[in-house]
């Protein structure tokens, strides 16, 4: 029996006892009563819970409003020594006005190695979870492709208060499954060898989260 057919067999296994009635959609005949969060919280306690456990995962999170969202980004790469920044294509122009420091577009064409030659790269995000300190980005224009977080070694995520949800059923009921989505959970991390954290190992070995709101 190959791999597809053992994982193929357990799906069928879950799903023995989902009624089968002819046009019921499986969304509906399956059952959602599930927990969907742990706790009543206000906004602003759903902010501070996901500024926590991102720092728990060793995200370093900074807090700001609108009006000085430019300012501390500049910040950010100024103190980082930063010389080139990575921008997707729709990022909003006005979070690096503060900044001179020399942008680098996202081109299909660039390689890994031109990648890994630039210091930092600034993105938004699609939603951000608040129990797990989990930012999710979907490739949208203001978050650019998959490879630009992952190849350079400092990453900038903007997350506006609006974004953020409180736990991860809000967040899917937000995605769109067909969209490549990618889930942060703190700087890039393994503990594999020895129980020995080490950071950098498939991603960004520094991400900073701005909070706007």
């Amino acid at each position: 029996m190959s791999s597809r057919e053992r994982i193929l067999g357990r799906v069928r296994r879950a799903l023995a006892d989902v009624p089968r009635e002819d046009g019921v959609p499986y969304e509906r005949a399956v059952a959602r009563d599930y927990l969907r969060e742990h706790g009543d919280r206000t906004p602003a306690q759903t902010l501070d819970l996901l500024a926590e456990n991102l720092a728990d995962y060793r995200a370093v999170v900074h807090r700001t409003d609108a009006g000085h969202l430019a300012g501390v980004v500049a910040g950010l790469l100024a103190s980082r020594g930063s010389s080139s920044v990575l921008v997707p294509p729709g990022l909003d122009g006005s979070w690096l006005a503060g900044s001179g420091v020399r942008r680098v577009v996202d081109r299909a064409e660039s390689t890994p190695h031109e990648l890994d030659r630039v210091d930092s790269v600034v993105t938004a995000c699609a939603v951000a979870v608040a129990e797990t300190g989990t930012i999710v980005l979907d490739g949208s224009p203001d978050q650019g492709r998959r490879r630009i977080t992952l190849v350079p070694d400092h990453h900038i995520c903007v997350v506006r208060a609006a974004q953020v949800v409180p736990s991860v059923p809000y967040a899917l009921e937000r995605l769109d499954p067909a969209r490549p989505l990618t889930w942060i959970s703190g700087p890039s991390a393994t503990s594999d060898i020895e129980l020995d954290r080490v950071e950098g190992v498939h991603g960004p070995r520094v991400l900073e989260v701005v909070l706007v709101g």
